[in-house]
């Protein structure tokens, strides 16, 4: 069965993400009436072998696939989608997830992450039974059904547009890049070595184990950026997930950037020192700095639910500035309409060129106008039972603990999110790409939310 989460659909290899199922997913797509489609992969295992499955199976249904023949970023296949019109676009990804997952992320018209009600279109085809057609791939070539295509230099000139390269080439910065295994070394390699920064490279070898570890981006994952940057004076470390839609940021002082003040920082950059104007998306479990900084400046924050196709869909709503989640994934106007760890990185360090300043500097700016607020993550795997139990908990008897503080509301709209009358907030939720009960956690400091996800851990028995 394939089912959508909130990032695309992804399974174990071999189990859920088997050839049967791409092509079936793909025959699925073609029955909407599509003509044209663009196709393209990451690093992972399978990945080229499955992108070139789907497009056999479009191909034979008359679309025509956009296929790049190189890995690719997820963004810039969000790109291509909107460059050139179609009205659908793959990639084959999992993005963050262990070694052993792989899947598809779906974007529509413009470059945008599908909503739920097309991916349950999806899912209610291929449950009521389709039959695959396919075509033999070098045929389809030869038919002009499928076209290899590449559009790297036109993304990254896109991203080289919208950055004040001057100021970065004036600031001569030294920065260390992490793609963790993942596809975003040419794109940020090209982008900083254009703007004459010295950059260095670790962890660029295709391995399918993403070297042992989550191809994610944080304090855990990215030790040896950290060290390096301690140890050989870069200005920054910038490290990316599996597909580079997300970052994660080791600033000069060896200080793990938490994606929340990435976030933070950016939305204040533009407002305070470029002078833009604008409101902010963010997903129901990001930092409510945000919604400070905007109040400040006579802007909105909107929050929705986890899912950038949310923030997307919002952000175009209220042509917002912004928009992002605490993961580390986030988009700015004018940009494509989903997650991209490559612009926003290069917008970071634009960021301190542009001011001078250190990220530590930006930081201590922002907490002395808007208050200091840390976040602590807390993920627990359960059991089928186990779940039933967390469900009936949390959604239908919405029994709570006693957190010895004040309670201004409690919103159950995606999860279950309490917010306190000092500010601070929690949430619990499952998540959308892993089978994993997420506690988020937001307070004036590190001890106070780790003591308010404690109770709620322990009365859950997680």
């Amino acid at each position: 069965m394939i089912k959508f989460g909130t990032g695309g659909w992804r399974a174990i290899i071999a189990d859920g993400f088997t050839r049967e199922n791409v092509e079936l997913l793909s025959q699925a797509i073609s029955e909407t009436g599509v003509k044209e489609i663009v196709i393209g992969y990451d690093r992972r295992f399978l990945s080229d072998i499955a992108a070139g499955w789907a497009a056999c199976v479009l191909a034979a249904n008359g679309v025509k696939v956009h296929l790049i023949t190189k890995i690719a970023p997820t963004p810039l296949i969000m790109f291509a989608v909107k460059t050139l019109g179609t009205e659908y676009g793959l990639a084959v990804t999992a993005s963050h997830n262990p070694a052993i997952y792989n899947g598809v992320k779906v974007f529509t018209e413009g470059g945008q992450d599908a909503r739920a009600e097309v991916t349950a279109m999806f899912e209610e085809m291929i449950a009521s039974g389709i039959t695959v057609k396919k075509m033999e791939f070098d045929k389809a070539v030869a038919q002009g059904l499928i076209v290899r295509t590449d559009m790297t230099n036109q993304y990254l000139d896109s991203i080289i547009s919208m950055i004040d390269m001057d100021s970065i080439r004036r600031a001569k910065l030294k920065v260390l890049l992490d793609p963790m295994y993942g596809v975003s070394k040419t794109s940020l390699q090209t982008i900083l070595m254009t703007a004459r920064c010295e950059v260095d490279i670790i962890n660029d070898r295709h391995d399918t184990l993403f070297g042992g570890k989550l191809p994610s981006p944080s304090a855990s994952t990215l030790g040896k950026l950290r060290d390096m940057v301690i140890d050989q004076g870069y200005d920054m470390g910038i490290g990316t997930d599996g597909d580079a839609d997300r970052i994660g940021i080791i600033d000069d002082e060896g200080d793990f950037i938490h994606p929340n003040k990435i976030m933070v920082l950016l939305y204040y950059y533009l407002l305070h020192y470029k002078g833009w104007r604008g409101d902010v998306v963010r997903n129901i479990a990001t930092t409510h700095v945000l919604d400070r900084i905007a109040e400040d400046h006579g802007q909105k924050c909107h929050e929705v639910p986890v899912g950038f196709k949310h923030i997307s869909s919002k952000m175009e709503q209220t042509d917002a500035v912004i928009g992002g989640e605490s993961s580390g994934g986030l988009t700015i106007r004018g940009h494509i309409k989903g997650k991209d760890g490559i612009f926003a990185a290069c917008l970071l360090v634009e960021m301190i060129s542009v001011t001078g300043k250190k990220i530590s500097q930006i930081l201590n700016e922002i907490a002395a106008l808007y208050g200091s607020a840390e976040m602590t993550e807390f993920d627990s795997s359960f059991s089928p039972e186990k779940k039933e139990e967390l469900v009936k908990r949390l959604f239908v008897d919405k029994t709570l603990p006693e957190f010895g503080k004040a309670i201004s509301g409690v919103d159950h709209s995606d999860g279950c999110k309490v917010r306190f009358v000092d500010g601070s907030w929690i949430i619990a939720r499952f998540s959308g790409t892993e089978p994993l009960l997420r506690i988020f956690c937001e307070a004036a400091d590190e001890a106070e939310a780790g003591r308010l996800t404690d109770i709620w851990r322990k009365d859950l028995g997680i």
